[in-house]
C-alpha cells in the first residue's frame, strides 16, 4: 500500500477517533470558527459567546431572601458565525429565572469553555478553559419588532426544538443588558474588557 492510499484511509480515522472520545466524554466538538489567542480578550470573549449553546443563569430570588439562584439555560446570541454578542433566552415564568428577573432585573450569566470541548483534559476551574461571566439587567424583549424577529430566529436556529415548546407555557425572549464582563483566559488574572470592546470586537 502507498503512502498516499495509507494516509487517505488512517486520516479520516485519526479524525474520527478524537472526535468520538471528546463525544465519549459529553463534550462533542462542533466549532466552526477558530479559537481566538488569548491575549485577544475581546475578540475570545466573543467567540466563547458565539461558539456556546447554554450557561448558568442568575437571578435575585426576593422569595428566598434576595439570594442568587443560578440556573442552566439555553441561549442564543445570533446565526452561527455572526452573533451580536447578546444572549437572547426563551423563558417561562412558569421557571423561577424569568419570575426572578421580572422583580429584580439584576442578573448574570455564566459560560464555561469545557462545554464546548475545547479544554481537552484540563480542568474547568484552570485559567487556560476560559470561563466568562457577563453581567447586566434581564429583560423581556417586546419593543423593536426586528430585534424581537432576530431574537427568535437566532434562538429557534441554534435550539429547533424550542419552536415545539408548549405555547401555553407563555414563553418570551428576554435578553441581558450587559453592565460588566468577567473573563479569565489564561493565567494572570482576569482579562481587562469594556462593554464597547467586547460589541465591536470583530468576528
Amino acid at each position: 500500500m502507498n503512502i498516499n492510499r495509507a494516509a487517505s484511509i488512517l486520516l479520516p480515522l485519526v479524525f474520527f477517533l478524537a472526535f468520538f472520545q471528546e463525544s465519549v466524554d459529553g463534550r462533542p466538538l462542533s466549532l466552526s470558527l477558530l479559537r481566538p489567542k488569548p491575549d485577544d480578550a475581546a475578540r475570545f470573549a466573543r467567540w466563547l459567546v458565539s461558539q456556546s449553546s447554554w450557561g448558568v443563569l442568575n437571578t435575585i430570588a426576593s422569595d428566598m431572601g434576595g439570594a442568587p439562584f443560578g440556573n442552566v439555560v439555553s441561549f442564543s446570541d445570533g446565526l452561527p458565525d455572526k452573533g451580536r454578542g447578546i444572549p437572547y433566552f426563551y423563558l417561562t415564568t412558569l421557571d423561577p429565572t424569568a419570575r426572578n428577573a421580572l422583580k429584580d432585573q439584576r442578573s448574570s450569566f455564566t459560560i464555561s469553555e469545557y462545554a464546548i470541548g475545547t479544554c481537552g483534559k484540563t480542568d474547568p476551574e484552570n485559567p487556560s478553559c476560559a470561563k466568562i461571566t457577563l453581567t447586566g439587567k434581564l429583560k423581556v424583549l417586546n419593543g423593536d419588532p426586528k430585534e424581537t424577529s432576530f431574537a427568535q430566529t437566532a434562538l429557534f436556529t441554534k435550539h429547533p426544538e424550542m419552536k415545539g415548546w408548549p405555547k401555553s407555557h407563555n414563553f418570551q425572549i428576554f435578553k441581558l443588558d450587559i453592565e460588566d464582563i468577567f473573563m479569565i483566559n489564561w493565567f494572570g488574572g482576569p482579562k481587562p474588557i469594556t462593554v464597547d470592546q467586547y460589541l465591536q470586537a470583530k468576528m
